[in-house]
């Protein structure tokens, strides 16, 4: 395998992410004190350096642009997931530096995580070759372990991180053994060209649809769709709230990224999709009972944490009615998948910048119950959860109705998927009884006790950045639609 220079440059943003990473964990061994604070500015500054990569990347990516013999790949869309994710480390960077410092556990190692994990969801998405596949998975989910558990004296912390890795580790286990499989029934073929153009022949051998589909159980796990979702709501709850919502918001749509394209490469073949056995129509159970039990869980939950972390499930099962609808042929399903993603990163970060905002060291306030009051204390945060949660629930005019929109529209290109599209409706109604519920409390309750927040100022300009995304992608949704179909995806 050759290296040069054009093919390095043509990843320039996960380069600066990991040097960046490495410049912090160098600068930590010398910050004592308030010093720390400018690590996560220096994290914030790589971020905004990979924006900028990624801007100055996108003309030259019109055509992709296989590198390092069709281990990566260079596209709008990969490039398109990339500005998500890279937007999702700045604002975990905006949100988590108070939220350490109150809770008195601010290393500079979390921020180095962040980037570290953000550069593995970017080789995720650029992967056409199952090795880089795994590489970018176990990079960004190590980051996501220790991110998970970083509260050392927080024995939840701890339980949640346990259970993530043993359940993470379960999942590495499927897709080696699958990637084994794969390659054995297709002689020898890990790239997602070099298996597509082997399916005709290595379909005649039953392994090789069993390596197919524990590929596919690896990915379930990391998305936390029904039944591989026993890890989500322990490992949210215990893990710091901004490290929540990093993980619900970028985790989740690098693992989405990662089968999106797989299905539409390696396993793209009628052969694998149209019969009754194909992985489009184990998906579209998959999708059903994750909405499904992801709302019905919800609605028991007085943890907002937990609530939001079966919510978290809920909505991995919209996005594979997009994976689905994608895999029978359905054009308009990609671009609805990718918006839908854009809109659920934005929505989620914000949602959680607000739980991690509202608690304090004494007091979490993670109850519903907590949050009463909080639309006379303080109007705004709660004016921004309310946009949040509308979203998530999919209420006009914010960008989560749009998304479930285009997912459904595009379901319904399809007569096979009437019937998920009505599970998929029922269930966003049932939602949003449980968001409605927080909703409530901000409003129409009399508070018990003082609020004493973890406020700063790099808090609320996340609130406000995500605040002001979420009610964009519901003003002008069409056009970033039309523009994920014809840029993203050219």
């Amino acid at each position: 395998m050759s290296f040069d220079a054009t093919q390095l440059f043509a990843y320039t943003p996960m380069l600066i992410l990991i040097g960046m990473g490495c410049l912090i964990l160098l600068a930590e061994t010398f910050a004592q004190g308030a010093a720390r604070a400018g690590l996560a500015w220096l994290g914030i500054a790589g971020c905004v350096g990979a924006l900028v990569a990624i801007v100055a990347a996108w003309a030259g990516a019109a055509d992709p642009q296989i590198h390092f013999q069709g281990m990566l790949v260079v596209d709008r869309m990969a490039l398109f997931l990339d500005g998500a994710f890279v937007a999702a480390a700045l604002l975990t960077l905006l949100f988590a530096p108070p939220y350490l410092r109150e809770r008195g556990f601010e290393f500079g190692e979390f921020y180095a995580m962040v980037l570290f994990a953000t550069a593995g969801m970017v080789m995720v998405v650029h992967a056409t070759h199952l090795v880089s596949l795994l590489i970018g998975i176990e990079t960004m989910s190590l980051a996501a372990y220790v991110l998970t558990g970083c509260w050392r004296r927080n024995l939840r912390s701890a339980e949640g991180a346990i259970k993530y890795f043993l359940m993470g580790a379960f999942a590495t286990g499927f897709l080696v053994y699958g990637m084994a499989l794969v390659y054995g029934t297709t002689g020898g073929e890990l790239s997602y060209a070099g298996i597509a153009s082997k399916v005709p022949q290595a379909t005649k051998a039953p392994l090789f649809y069993m390596g197919e589909y524990f590929i596919l159980v690896a990915l379930a796990f990391k998305v936390a769709a029904v039944p591989f979702h026993m890890w989500a709501p322990d490992a949210y709850e215990g893990a710091p709230t901004p490290v929540t919502g990093f993980m619900a918001a970028g985790v989740k749509a690098a693992a989405f990224g990662a089968i999106v394209r797989l299905l539409g490469g390696a396993f793209a073949s009628p052969l694998l999709v149209f019969d009754f056995t194909g992985w489009a129509s184990v998906l579209a159970v998959l999708a059903a009972l994750t909405m499904t039990l992801g709302n019905l869980a919800a609605v028991r939950q007085d943890n907002i944490k937990r609530l939001l972390a079966y919510s978290s499930i809920s909505h991995a099962g919209y996005l594979l009615i997009g994976v689905v609808a994608s895999g029978l042929g359905v054009a308009s399903a990609k671009p609805a998948v990718l918006f839908y993603l854009l809109s659920y990163t934005f929505t989620t970060l914000g949602a959680f910048g607000v739980v991690a905002w509202i608690g304090n060291r004494s007091d979490e306030r993670l109850f519903i119950d907590d949050w009463a009051g909080l639309g006379t204390k303080r109007p705004a945060v709660a004016l921004a959860m309310t946009i949040f949660l509308l979203s998530l629930g999919g209420v006009p005019p914010t960008g989560g109705f749009f998304g479930k929109f285009y997912l459904f529209r595009a379901a319904m290109e399809s007569p096979q998927l009437y019937w998920l599209v009505v599970v998929g409706v029922l269930n966003s109604i049932v939602s949003i009884y449980y968001y409605l519920r927080i909703v409530v409390a901000m409003y129409f309750r009399e508070s018990a006790r003082a609020l004493a927040p973890t406020d700063s100022a790099s808090m609320r300009l996340g609130l406000l950045l995500t605040a002001i995304a979420v009610v964009l992608l519901g003003v002008f949704p069409g056009t970033l639609v039309e523009w994920a179909g014809s840029l993203a995806l050219k």
